[in-house]
């Protein structure tokens, strides 16, 4: 089986781009690591965000939301930003829901 390929909004390459190296480079590694396997039951999301998933940078307190789309064996990366007060999860419900 090949791998899923890794695509991001336009907004969460910003969110990437505008973290700290060391946690760009984890979510990197993440993001390289689900590619062969990105349903990951203990990462998914519930709610507004039912079919999504989430990577944890628990130290640093950053998250970032994707959703998979086996038909084009895609991974899109929604949000990435912090877990203060839901917000990352806010922003990708929006985001997801348009």
């Amino acid at each position: 089986m090949s791998p899923y390929s890794v695509d991001m909004l336009d907004a969460a390459k910003k969110e990437l781009a505008a973290l700290p190296k060391t946690e760009n480079n984890q979510i990197i590694k993440r993001l390289i690591k689900l590619q062969d396997n990105p349903h990951i039951p203990a990462l998914a999301l519930s709610g507004n965000l039912a079919g999504c998933y989430e990577i944890k940078l628990r130290t640093a307190g950053i998250r970032a939301v994707y959703s998979v789309d086996d038909g084009k064996m895609t991974l899109l990366v929604i949000a990435i930003g912090k877990r203060e007060r839901k917000q990352v999860y806010k922003t990708a419900s929006d985001r997801f829901n348009e």
